[in-house]
């Protein structure tokens, strides 16, 4: 089994403490390391090379947002779920917009918190209809940009619609009566075409350019 290497990054030892005692009941992952500012967790970015970063938006000095920029600027195969004990959907919007693949509030049940985890490693964590409705509220007033070619086969915009609507991919093999693997590797392809990472920015682009 290949596990998927964790790097913990809040600056509250208790904190990490508890992340990582969530995480020890999942074989699937490996803490490697613990950072507890954004400077350090560039360094043990760098050093420890994650799959994974959970980091907290709040870090003193550089918070999580210009870490997450960085980061993902340095290391753009990285991905970064950020911790909060606070949805505050604007905040989080655009840390996701730099390329952070999602985010969870430390209240959550532990079972909840590895469901998710195991989802962004995989790459199927769906987005919230919060944030489908912040793309949707941020793009509606800008004139759609129609003139770009539409690189995406018929299936690929049918998969590309549902995404738009926060489903996940088990939702949408059966929603379209194919494999959840089908789906995987459709949206692996269409993330490939657009030279995006995410679920969020690749809603956030087909709005952009008026294809939904």
């Amino acid at each position: 089994m290949t596990r998927t290497r964790v790097l913990i990054v809040d600056d509250h030892p208790h904190a990490r403490e508890a992340i990582g005692d969530i995480l020890s009941e999942d074989e699937s992952f490996e803490i490697i390391g613990f950072a507890e500012s954004g400077e350090e967790a560039v360094l043990q970015t760098e050093m420890w090379m994650p799959d994974l970063i959970l980091l907290d938006i709040h870090l003193p000095g550089q918070d999580g947002l210009e870490t997450t920029r960085e980061i993902k600027l340095k290391f753009p195969y990285v991905k970064i779920v950020l911790v909060t004990v606070s949805d505050n959907v604007a905040y989080l919007f655009e840390a996701l917009k730099q390329g952070a693949q999602g985010y969870l509030l430390k209240n959550l049940e532990p079972g909840i918190w590895l469901e998710y985890l195991r989802a962004v490693a995989s790459e199927e964590a769906p987005m919230t209809s919060e944030l489908a409705m912040r793309i949707l509220q941020e793009f509606s007033l800008q004139k759609p940009n129609r003139t770009a070619q539409h690189p995406l086969t018929n299936r690929e915009r049918e998969i590309l619609d549902l995404v738009a609507k926060g489903m996940t991919n088990r939702e949408i093999a059966k929603d379209l009566d194919i494999s959840d693997q089908t789906v995987k590797n459709h949206l692996k392809n269409i993330m490939h075409k657009l030279h995006l990472e995410n679920r969020v920015q690749l809603t956030r682009y087909a709005m952009e350019q008026g294809w939904i």
